[in-house]
């Protein structure tokens, strides 16, 4: 007995025009400029936010990284809605990026809330190194949807069209 098992193709990324828009476009190297500036970053600070908690030492120095990484996170938002307009004709939230675009503001609300919390001397330095991890935890999570998104990419430009 032979069974018939029916896979649907899974839908390309991009379509033809999408990915000749892609590639035509600066905002695509200026992402992909961008995103690991930003995780060396989040690296740094990550490093200097977890030496803090643990030996609570170089207060000054992880509150400066984590405004950094904060400020990549806001400059690659506002260029990759700009990408999103080139690419696909919609600042945010199109098809292909619906899910990304949507926890992106959830990374964005974590990073802003510890920015809120700061200058309103709202939690304690340690409460904001914490709210600061929580940020970066979702950070990794808004990365790891981008890089699979990439790795989607590069499946449909081995497949014809």
């Amino acid at each position: 007995m032979q069974s018939t098992v029916r896979t649907t193709p899974r839908k390309r990324l991009y379509t033809v025009a999408e990915r000749a828009r892609r590639d035509a476009t600066v905002w695509t190297m200026v992402q992909g400029l961008l995103a690991p500036l930003q995780f060396l970053a989040f690296g740094v600070s990550l490093f200097l936010v977890l030496r803090y908690l643990v030996t609570g030492a170089g207060y000054d120095a992880a509150t400066i990284s984590i405004l950094v990484k904060t400020a990549f996170l806001l400059v690659i938002m506002i260029t990759g809605a700009i990408w999103e307009k080139k690419v696909f004709g919609q600042y945010l939230f199109a098809p292909a990026f619906f899910w990304e675009d949507v926890f992106s503001f959830a990374v964005i609300g974590l990073h802003c809330a510890y920015v809120a919390m700061l200058w309103t001397n709202g939690l304690s330095p340690n409460g904001l190194m914490l709210l600061a991890l929580a940020a970066y935890t979702a950070y990794v999570i808004n990365a790891g949807q981008f890089i699979w998104k990439l790795r989607q990419a590069r499946l449909d430009m081995q497949v014809p069209a």
